[in-house]
């Protein structure tokens, strides 16, 4: 089996993991932001701040809202976007 060659199974693993990144990058930056609460040094801080940035670009946040974000590197204001952007999946979850 060449690299391009995937079995069913994994075709559907594939598919669901994409399908899905949306919901799986608003979880991993829900955990950067308790990472980031209980980050001690700037050092560790800082590498936090990046992995969230990035993951905020996956999710094609708007530019001046990143910029925003990462300007001030408060986990607060970061928080309180996080929950703006889960917002409309939790509505339409309860549909």
């Amino acid at each position: 089996m060449t690299e391009n060659e995937y079995s069913e199974y994994q075709k559907t693993v594939i598919s669901g993991y994409y399908n899905n990144l949306d919901t799986i990058l608003l979880q991993k930056l829900g955990e950067l932001v308790t990472e980031l609460y209980l980050a001690e040094t700037p050092a560790r801080k800082n590498r936090l701040w990046q992995r969230a940035q990035k993951a905020m670009l996956k999710l094609k946040i708007p530019p001046a809202i990143i910029a925003h974000i990462m300007e001030k590197k408060d986990v607060e204001i970061l928080a309180k976007n996080l929950q703006d952007w889960l917002a409309p999946k939790t509505k339409n979850s309860g549909k």
